[in-house]
């Protein structure tokens, strides 16, 4: 038996939440959520080793496919939010699931996810909205694909239609580059999620995340941040999940971002409500700042990772109720995200030879860690038998430090790396450089 309306009552005062995932986002949310006094205890399913270095924190295991154990564990376990990270769940209709049970979640339904998981609809979703985007061509076959891309008179973009952990796009530098991408994706590099396949024109211009928390009509903004998404520094190399991240980005005005508003943002809401979409989640909105202003590069139905772990250090303990908000329907319109006047930063330490084929099960060795401002969020890890800690993916750890000025926050990052060690330990050392003194000419 799922919440009825009355059980939901008794279950507002957040003392429980879950939160289903594992990776360095989840362990971001859960150390957010925690702060809030109401909370009780934070649940995460299945989390990962550094989920219980977290207070207030416990890792469960419950298959959230099987539906009936699923349901009776939430109500044993007297769950009253219920927000879900990774975006396959999403695509998989998991909120819809658990909303008709009677469960508050924050996260959208499968109507909604398909804004990520189908990057072909989602583009035809900004071209119905007149929301500023990169030109673009669906093909089904490689062949369709290799006239549209020898014909263009600039390399394309080449982009698997469904999810592919972030990995999925391809950005070439000659014609030839991207006809390979398509051959790989047509060839089942990505499996079913690249039966489709998107052409787009290449933009440029520098890149920025922002993130609106919403409740189906009314939405809230989070502070911008900046995502470094290539694994080399200066930005070269294959795309990857997220090599790091800072936050909030100066590139963005304020004048800008009210443009950005009511460019895409409003017309994202409104198209979503014409279509009779009830979203109640975040909406990522990867845009470029190019010369002719702003436009979507992507979509996406979560919290993006490394963002989340850049972003959640700057709020404050009323996080959580914005999230029970937009579950319930219950926006106001005028909230404001309470957040720190500081600014942060992220460096993620992956393992060799992510994001392509890489060996997990290394001992991590952390030494002696400044804690001031400082959060350490395991993305990828596992505890061995006698609990050590040990790598247990390609991006492994999030390092993540607050400080007044970004020259300090990555000083401090940096100089916490120096204490982390485990065999194959990769990271740039460049990340945040459009804002550390060091790298900016002229200074």
């Amino acid at each position: 038996m799922g919440i009825n309306s009355k059980n939901s009552k008794s279950f507002s005062s957040l003392e429980n939440v879950l939160i289903i995932g594992n990776g360095g986002r989840e362990n971001a949310l859960a150390w957010a959520i925690q702060k809030n006094e109401l909370v009780k205890k934070v649940y995460l399913n299945p989390g990962n080793a550094g989920t219980e270095r977290i207070n207030k924190c416990e890792r469960i295991k419950i298959d959230i496919n099987n539906k009936n154990e699923f349901v009776e564990k939430l109500n044993f376990l007297k769950i009253s939010l219920i927000v879900i990270g990774p975006e396959i769940p999403l695509a998989n209709g998991l909120a819809d699931f658990l909303r008709k049970k009677d469960y508050k979640v924050f996260g959208p339904n499968r109507d909604g996810a398909k804004l990520e998981y189908s990057k072909s609809w989602a583009k035809e979703f900004m071209q119905e909205a007149n929301i500023p985007t990169a030109n673009f061509w669906k093909v089904k076959t490689l062949e369709e694909a290799k006239k549209i891309i020898y014909s263009s008179s600039t390399p394309l973009v080449v982009k698997a239609d469904g999810l592919a952990s972030g990995k999925g796009v391809f950005v070439p530098s000659s014609k030839d580059e991207s006809f390979r991408a398509a051959e790989s994706i047509f060839n089942g590099k990505f499996g079913n999620s690249g039966n489709m396949v998107v052409l787009e024109e290449k933009i440029e211009g520098p890149e920025v995340s922002i993130f609106a928390l919403c409740d189906g009509r009314k939405y809230i903004l989070l502070p911008s941040a900046q995502d470094h998404k290539r694994l080399n520094e200066q930005d070269k190399g294959p795309n990857t999940g997220g090599m790091g991240a800072y936050s909030p980005a100066p590139l963005l005005t304020e004048d800008y971002l009210d443009r950005i508003i009511k460019e895409i943002i409003q017309p994202t809401i409104d198209e979503l409500n014409k279509r009779n979409i009830d979203y109640k989640g975040v909406i990522y909105f990867g845009l470029m700042i190019t010369k002719y202003g702003p436009k979507v590069i992507e979509y996406n139905c979560r919290f993006g990772d490394p963002e989340c772990q850049t972003i959640m250090p700057l709020m404050d303990q009323n996080f959580v109720c914005l999230l029970e908000k937009c579950s319930m329907g219950n926006l106001i319109g005028d909230e404001k995200v309470n957040i720190s006047d500081k600014v942060s930063g992220c460096v993620i330490a992956t393992s060799k030879g992510y994001p392509n084929e890489y060996k997990t099960g290394f001992p991590i060795k952390i030494g002696n860690i400044d804690s001031n401002d400082c959060q350490i969020f395991d993305s990828g890890t596992s505890l061995s038998k006698n609990g050590e800690l040990l790598t247990d993916g390609g991006r492994v750890l999030s390092i993540v430090c607050q400080d007044k000025d970004f020259d300090m926050v990555f000083e401090k990052a940096y100089r916490n790396l120096k204490e982390i060690n485990f065999d194959g330990i990769y990271f740039r050392n460049d990340i945040g450089h459009q804002v550390r003194k060091k790298f900016r000419k002229g200074i």
